[in-house]
Protein backbone atom coordinates (compact mmCIF):
# COMPACT_ATOMS: atom_id res chain seq x y z
CA UNK A 1 0.00 0.00 0.00
CA UNK A 2 2.89 2.08 0.86
CA UNK A 3 4.41 1.35 -2.03
CA UNK A 4 1.33 2.34 -4.22
CA UNK A 5 0.95 5.62 -2.91
CA UNK A 6 4.94 6.20 -3.18
CA UNK A 7 4.17 5.93 -7.55
CA UNK A 8 0.96 7.91 -7.03
CA UNK A 9 2.80 11.02 -5.22
CA UNK A 10 5.72 10.74 -7.46
CA UNK A 11 3.78 10.73 -10.85
CA UNK A 12 4.28 13.70 -12.88
CA UNK A 13 0.38 14.66 -12.72
CA UNK A 14 0.33 15.02 -9.14
CA UNK A 15 3.50 17.09 -8.69
CA UNK A 16 1.70 19.42 -11.55
CA UNK A 17 -1.09 19.95 -9.67
CA UNK A 18 0.59 20.29 -6.30
CA UNK A 19 2.44 23.37 -8.44
CA UNK A 20 -0.61 24.66 -9.29
CA UNK A 21 -2.41 25.08 -6.13
CA UNK A 22 0.31 26.58 -4.83
CA UNK A 23 0.93 28.96 -7.59
CA UNK A 24 -2.93 29.50 -8.13
CA UNK A 25 -3.22 30.47 -4.04
CA UNK A 26 -0.53 33.08 -4.27
CA UNK A 27 -1.79 34.55 -7.61
CA UNK A 28 -4.80 34.98 -5.70
CA UNK A 29 -3.51 37.55 -3.25
CA UNK A 30 -1.91 39.24 -5.66
CA UNK A 31 -5.50 39.18 -7.74
CA UNK A 32 -6.84 40.24 -4.18
CA UNK A 33 -4.86 43.27 -3.92
CA UNK A 34 -5.18 44.51 -7.29
CA UNK A 35 -9.35 44.20 -6.86
CA UNK A 36 -8.88 45.53 -3.14
CA UNK A 37 -6.45 48.66 -3.62
CA UNK A 38 -7.17 49.43 -7.08
CA UNK A 39 -10.54 48.68 -8.56
CA UNK A 40 -12.56 48.61 -5.01
CA UNK A 41 -12.08 52.20 -4.91
CA UNK A 42 -12.31 53.37 -8.43
CA UNK A 43 -15.69 51.61 -8.45
CA UNK A 44 -16.59 53.45 -4.61
CA UNK A 45 -15.15 56.75 -6.57
CA UNK A 46 -17.42 56.43 -9.21
CA UNK A 47 -20.83 55.54 -7.08
CA UNK A 48 -19.59 58.47 -4.95
CA UNK A 49 -19.27 60.79 -7.72
CA UNK A 50 -23.24 59.78 -8.55
CA UNK A 51 -24.46 59.55 -5.25
CA UNK A 52 -22.77 62.83 -4.27
CA UNK A 53 -20.60 61.30 -1.37
CA UNK A 54 -17.49 61.90 -0.30
CA UNK A 55 -16.43 59.12 1.98
CA UNK A 56 -15.42 55.83 -0.23
CA UNK A 57 -16.94 53.40 2.38
CA UNK A 58 -20.39 55.23 2.70
CA UNK A 59 -20.48 55.13 -1.17
CA UNK A 60 -19.68 51.29 -1.27
CA UNK A 61 -22.37 50.69 1.23
CA UNK A 62 -24.74 52.30 -0.95
CA UNK A 63 -25.12 48.65 -2.69
CA UNK A 64 -25.12 47.44 0.92
CA UNK A 65 -29.20 46.48 1.81
CA UNK A 66 -29.88 46.33 5.65
CA UNK A 67 -33.75 44.78 6.04
CA UNK A 68 -33.72 44.47 9.76
CA UNK A 69 -31.95 46.36 12.01
CA UNK A 70 -28.35 44.35 12.42
CA UNK A 71 -29.01 42.20 9.53
CA UNK A 72 -27.00 43.77 6.21
CA UNK A 73 -26.84 42.32 2.78
CA UNK A 74 -23.02 43.45 1.25
CA UNK A 75 -23.62 43.76 -2.13
CA UNK A 76 -20.70 45.45 -2.38
CA UNK A 77 -18.51 42.87 -0.95
CA UNK A 78 -19.92 40.06 -3.44
CA UNK A 79 -19.17 42.95 -6.38
CA UNK A 80 -16.03 42.97 -5.17
CA UNK A 81 -15.50 39.37 -4.61
CA UNK A 82 -17.36 38.63 -8.41
CA UNK A 83 -15.21 40.75 -10.08
CA UNK A 84 -11.65 39.27 -8.35
CA UNK A 85 -13.08 35.90 -9.05
CA UNK A 86 -13.71 36.96 -13.03
CA UNK A 87 -9.81 38.44 -13.17
CA UNK A 88 -8.41 36.11 -11.43
CA UNK A 89 -10.39 33.19 -14.22
CA UNK A 90 -9.09 35.28 -17.14
CA UNK A 91 -5.47 36.18 -16.32
CA UNK A 92 -5.49 31.99 -15.46
CA UNK A 93 -7.48 31.29 -18.88
CA UNK A 94 -4.13 33.36 -20.63
CA UNK A 95 -1.50 31.36 -18.50
CA UNK A 96 -2.92 28.14 -19.49
CA UNK A 97 -3.44 29.33 -23.34
CA UNK A 98 0.32 30.90 -23.13
CA UNK A 99 1.20 27.07 -21.80
CA UNK A 100 -1.04 25.21 -24.25
CA UNK A 101 0.89 27.01 -27.21
CA UNK A 102 4.01 26.51 -25.85
CA UNK A 103 3.34 22.54 -25.33
CA UNK A 104 2.21 23.27 -29.05
CA UNK A 105 5.40 24.20 -30.24
CA UNK A 106 6.99 21.72 -28.22
CA UNK A 107 5.25 18.37 -30.09
CA UNK A 108 6.07 20.33 -33.43
CA UNK A 109 9.91 20.56 -32.40
CA UNK A 110 9.53 16.99 -31.61
CA UNK A 111 7.52 15.72 -35.08
CA UNK A 112 10.11 17.56 -37.24
CA UNK A 113 13.05 15.78 -35.35
CA UNK A 114 10.93 12.52 -36.39
CA UNK A 115 10.98 13.37 -39.88
CA UNK A 116 14.92 13.32 -40.55
CA UNK A 117 16.12 10.34 -42.00
CA UNK A 118 17.15 7.59 -40.23
CA UNK A 119 20.81 5.81 -40.91
CA UNK A 120 18.74 2.88 -42.20
CA UNK A 121 16.79 5.09 -44.52
CA UNK A 122 20.35 6.72 -45.54
CA UNK A 123 21.84 3.12 -46.30
CA UNK A 124 18.45 1.79 -48.24
CA UNK A 125 18.95 5.27 -50.35
CA UNK A 126 22.42 4.63 -51.24
CA UNK A 127 21.50 0.62 -52.31
CA UNK A 128 19.44 1.62 -54.56
CA UNK A 129 21.84 4.70 -55.97
CA UNK A 130 24.32 1.63 -56.39
CA UNK A 131 22.04 -0.70 -58.04
CA UNK A 132 20.32 1.43 -60.22
CA UNK A 133 23.94 2.83 -60.95
CA UNK A 134 25.35 -0.48 -61.75
CA UNK A 135 22.03 -1.50 -63.75
CA UNK A 136 23.15 1.56 -65.99
CA UNK A 137 26.70 0.19 -66.49
CA UNK A 138 24.91 -2.94 -67.75
CA UNK A 139 23.14 -1.96 -69.61
CA UNK A 140 26.33 0.52 -71.13
CA UNK A 141 28.12 -2.71 -71.54
CA UNK A 142 25.71 -4.92 -73.65
CA UNK A 143 24.86 -1.34 -76.26
CA UNK A 144 28.92 -0.84 -76.32
CA UNK A 145 28.75 -4.82 -77.62
CA UNK A 146 26.31 -4.20 -79.96
CA UNK A 147 27.78 -1.44 -81.40
CA UNK A 148 31.02 -3.28 -81.41
CA UNK A 149 29.31 -6.54 -83.20
CA UNK A 150 28.14 -4.11 -85.62
CA UNK A 151 31.48 -2.61 -86.38
CA UNK A 152 33.23 -6.32 -87.04
CA UNK A 153 30.57 -6.96 -89.14
CA UNK A 154 30.93 -4.00 -91.90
Amino acid sequence: MIKEFKEFIVRGDVLDLAVGVVIGSAFTGIVNQIVEGLITPLIGWIVALITGTSDLDGALSVLDVTPVKGVTFSFGNVVSAIITFLITGFVLFLVVKAANKAKDLRKKEDEEVLDEPTAEQYLSDIRDLLAQQVAEDNGRSTLQAKIEDESNIK
